[in-house]
């Protein structure tokens, strides 16, 4: 906003004192980042008090973990935090013309909005299971459609759609049509199929990777901070020409943009943080969970780096994987014995190291390290070739 309005008095002739730097990215990044950890800041405290006006305290099922009951009846729904700041300062500092700025706001709404659902039913309908599972995939397929068809039609996205990052090939690109078994019109429909249903795909996995991640006070903020950061340098130089052409990765028109967003993003889950970690002053809850892994995914396809996210979102692949695991093996050794036995102590993967006895913020920290270490490692495979 503040981009456009700058850009509307210079038409006019009235030249404001520092206005120029609004044309930088570089400068549009840091305000974007420092506004929503101010707003976190400024507005966190209060969003606070008011959820404990309203007694929106979590529900606290005992599972027998290490000072779990001790959190009955800390605020929920604190993702209300996240949503404001990034809001804020995207809008501020953004492009609001911008596709990549579109999608992301849509998808931020979209995402916070189902999550908002499912906290406001679980906290005042009193239904502890909240929205159904069924429910939240549709709506979550829907966005994964919405944004499928928006990047395979949109003229503004670049124009070689189906071509994506890969790892340790000589030109570091993909294209989805080798996976097509056809020839001709066809095999560019079962292309474009193949890459609106990878969309699809990403958007749910990252959405419901991260849900599942937040079980600890930081864990799943402290891991999207870092992929966000990962994800803001990789659309920084692949909106360079000059960069991109240096490090000869690919070049992606406008997604500067995608970096300036994930500015706003991180400084807003830093504020965040401020609250939620050990022990927690407020819980993001689904509102929170569900949107910044929505975002994460949709980012990464817009950049062309989804097919990194496994890496890169190692810490979400690894919790997920875990439910799943534990899910199959219980059901298939139920029908087989008739008792479900079970591989981890406990799923997702952070409370199976909680069953063991390592206290909560020691698993969060080492988490986060092996964050780090994931994310430097996906922007070092930029090179490795």
């Amino acid at each position: 906003m503040i981009y456009h309005i700058i850009d509307l008095l210079e038409r006019l002739g009235i030249e404001l004192p520092g206005s120029g730097l609004m044309h930088y990215q570089s400068f549009r990044a840091m305000l974007a980042a420092v506004l929503s950890i101010l707003i976190a800041f400024l507005a966190g405290g209060k969003i606070i008090k008011w959820l404990q006006r309203k007694q929106i305290g979590e529900t606290i099922r005992d599972l027998g973990l290490e000072g779990q009951m001790q959190k009955k009846g800390t605020p929920t729904m604190g993702g209300i935090i996240i949503l404001v700041s990034v809001l804020g300062s995207a809008l501020l500092t953004c492009r609001l013309d911008s596709i990549y700025t579109i999608l992301l706001l849509v998808t931020t709404i979209w995402c916070a909005g189902i999550g908002f659902a499912d906290d406001y039913i679980k906290v005042f309908k009193k239904r502890k299971e909240g929205m159904s599972e069924k429910g939240k995939l549709i709506l979550q397929f829907g966005l994964g459609l919405f944004i499928a068809l928006t990047v395979c039609i949109s003229p503004t996205i670049m124009s070689d759609q189906l071509t994506t990052t890969i790892p340790f090939v000589k030109a570091h690109e993909f294209d989805y049509s080798w996976l097509s078994p056809f020839k001709g019109q066809m095999g560019v429909y079962c292309s474009w199929g193949i890459y609106m249903l990878m969309i699809i795909v990403v958007i749910l996995a990252c959405s419901n990777g991260a849900n599942l991640t937040d079980g600890m006070d930081g864990l799943a903020a402290g891991n999207s901070a870092i992929i966000g950061v990962a994800i803001g340098i990789m659309a920084w130089l692949g909106g360079d020409v000059i960069d991109s052409n240096y490090l000869n990765i690919m070049y992606i028109p406008g997604s500067g943009e995608v970096a300036i967003f994930m500015a706003a993003f991180v400084g807003a889950l830093l504020g965040f943080l401020w609250y939620n970690t050990f022990p927690a002053q407020v819980f993001m809850g689904d509102t929170g969970s569900l949107m910044i892994g929505g975002v994460i995914g949709v980012s990464a396809i817009l950049i062309r780096k989804e097919l990194l996210l496994p890496l890169l979102c190692g810490v979400f692949f690894m919790e997920s994987l875990s439910v799943i695991i534990q899910r199959t093996w219980f059901k298939h050794t139920k029908r087989k014995y008739g008792e479900g036995r079970r591989v981890f102590l406990m799923a997702p993967l952070h409370h199976h190291y909680q069953k063991q006895g390592i206290p909560e913020p020691r698993i969060v920290t080492r988490f986060w390290i092996i964050g780090i270490l994931l994310a430097v490692g996906t922007l070092a495979l930029l090179k490795i070739r």
